[in-house]
Order: C-alpha cells, then sequence, then structure tokens
C-alpha cells in the first residue's frame, strides 16, 4: 500500500523537478545550485561555513517519509507515507544514483553561456551532501552506512533533523559515522507551540525533541552542532486559520535560550519562513517575516544567553 502511494507522489515530484532513485531516496538542484552556476551568487551555507554551492547536493534517503506535517513546510507533507520504508536501498546505491541523477539535472546549464563552465564541471562531482531535502533522514534505518559512503567520497555531509529519532544520533555516534555537521530544526519553544507546529503523528514528540537535545549536548567535539529556529510572525488576516500563531514573541525568546543552554549547540541558525510551495495553503505572505524583524529577534537571543557567550556572527539578507 505504500510502496503503491508513493509511485504516485512520485510523478508528483518529478513534475516538481525531483529526481526519485530507488525506492526511497530524492534529489533536486537547488535554486541556489542554479544561482552559482549562473553568476548570480552563492548560498548561505557557503557564506556561513565555507562550502561550494555549485557542487552541493541536496537529498533525502527518506523522501515524503516523516512523523510530522510542520505548518510551514513548503514540501507536499499533505503526502507524507508514514515513518516505515518497506523497501530499504543499499547505501552506496543510493548515492552512486544520487550523482547520477543529479548530473542528469544539471545537464541543462552545460554550453549555456549564462554559466559559469568551471563550476559547471566541478557541480557534477558534489562534495556535500545535504540530507535535508524532504522527509526526515532519520527514519532511513541504514543512515550510519550512508554517511560512511560521503565520507569514503572524501566529501561533506550536513544532516538536517527534526530531533524525534534521538536514538539514531546515539547510534551514528556509537558506529562513528556522525556527518560533518548536525543541524535540529524546531520552529516551537514549548511543548503546546510543538504539538500545533509539528503536528507529530508521535505521541512522546516533544519528549524525544529533548532527548535529542541532550544527545546534542554530548556530541561536543564530534561533529559541528547547529540549532536551527525558521520564524514566522502573526499574521494581518483575522480569517486566516494560523493567523495569531507566531514563534517570534518575547516569552519564545526566553524559551528559546532554555532549549538552547540544553543543547549547547556550536551555532545557532535563525531565518525566516518563506511563504512558498505547499504552505502557501497554510500560512500567507503576511506570516514572513523582513529581515530586520529576524536580525531584532537574534538580537534579542543574544541578549539572552549573553552568560553562554553567544554572539551574532555573520548575516545573508538574500537567504
Amino acid at each position: 500500500m505504500v510502496q503503491k502511494k508513493f509511485e504516485d507522489v512520485k510523478k508528483i515530484l518529478e513534475k516538481q523537478g525531483y529526481a526519485i532513485v530507488g525506492n526511497h531516496s530524492g534529489v533536486q538542484i537547488c535554486r541556489w545550485t542554479k544561482n552559482s552556476l549562473n553568476k548570480k551568487g552563492v548560498c548561505w551555507k557557503e557564506k556561513f561555513y565555507g562550502i561550494e554551492s555549485h557542487r552541493c547536493a541536496q537529498l533525502s534517503p527518506a523522501i515524503m517519509f516523516c512523523e510530522n506535517q510542520c505548518l510551514h513546510c513548503w514540501r507536499p507533507i499533505e503526502n507524507n507515507l508514514g515513518t516505515k520504508i518497506p523497501i530499504i536501498d543499499d547505501p552506496k546505491e543510493i548515492i552512486e544514483k544520487i550523482i547520477e541523477a543529479r548530473k542528469k539535472l544539471l545537464m541543462g546549464f552545460k554550453g549555456n553561456e549564462k554559466t559559469n563552465s568551471k563550476k559547471f564541471e566541478e557541480a557534477i562531482n558534489p562534495t556535500l551532501f545535504t540530507f535535508s531535502l524532504s522527509g526526515e533522514p532519520t527514519l532511513y534505518p541504514r543512515l550510519d552506512e550512508l554517511i560512511q559512503e560521503v565520507r569514503n567520497r572524501k566529501a561533506v555531509s550536513f544532516l538536517v533533523t527534526n530531533g524525534l529519532n534521538p536514538e539514531v544520533l546515539k547510534k551514528l555516534d556509537e558506529k562513528n559515522s556522525l556527518p560533518t555537521q548536525i543541524a535540529l530544526s524546531t520552529n516551537a519553544s514549548n511543548e503546546k507551540m510543538f504539538n500545533i507546529w509539528h503536528r507529530s503523528s508521535k505521541k512522546d514528540a516533544w519528549k524525544k525533541f529533548n532527548e535529542s537535545l541532550d544527545v546534542l549536548k554530548n556530541l561536543k567535539g564530534k561533529t559541528r552542532r547547529v540549532f536551527r529556529l525558521t520564524l514566522v510572525k502573526e499574521g494581518k488576516d483575522a480569517k486566516a486559520k494560523f493567523n495569531d500563531i507566531s514563534n517570534m514573541k518575547d516569552e519564545n525568546i526566553k524559551e528559546y535560550a532554555e532549549l538552547i543552554r540544553k543543547a549547547e549547540p556550536d551555532f545557532i541558525h535563525v531565518k525566516a519562513f518563506m511563504s512558498v510551495g505547499y504552505a502557501r495553503d497554510r500560512m500567507g505572505y503576511d506570516k514572513m517575516p523582513w529581515h530586520y524583524e529576524i536580525k531584532k529577534f537574534a538580537e534579542k537571543l543574544e541578549k539572552e544567553l549573553k552568560k553562554e557567550g553567544y554572539k551574532i556572527l555573520p548575516e545573508e539578507k538574500r537567504s
């Protein structure tokens, strides 16, 4: 049943520019990869972490498999396939097929006069594999082996997770298979908001998330750790379903600070919600914070975490 639904979802995703490989994985060419190739600027990851945007493969080993249906998610989460992947593909085959599929997606840039030819030749050999495209990557049971495959290629791996599978993060540590960076993503500073916002199928989701904060703390020095916030402000349309939901209030700052103290991440990434893709059906453009509002929130959070030594480093308005 799940596999049949996957075939239906696959058709939708392929129309949207995804390349689906095997039974549960996919890759897509990111906007910033395109911009880098066409000399229109690079991703914030290049500015913040020193990676190369044109050599970043944004992928998922669990495409459309996720515990949550987050309000802000621009993916077609209404088509989520659940949490159990029925047919498990081999990690090495996944990486090989991802690279090949991504290469085919990039071929449209070859020979284009707007494309940086040197970057194009480099782009077909990715040096960064970002597990963040769609779905929750920690649901793939052989994630440790997948990350090892990335290492075998002398490449960098970024893992973005919702934090609902702390046992997987522990396993990565035990198997010496931690990615170069782990980003723990949340939009809620307390349990009530967490349940409203993330709409998780896990009854103990908040508990699991907090367990992942503890795991993140214990991974200090073993991998780069990021606590990621996507901020959404109150809307202007009183009739809109999620008009009054916001995570940018002063009380949220204090609550976020407590979560951060628990995890002790290396970096805090504060970013804005974008009303794009399927998210437009849930929250409109009026819910999108401006850059100055994100900066103001970050400054308040910096003040709250002054004793912990956190300071605002770079910023990237375009991203």
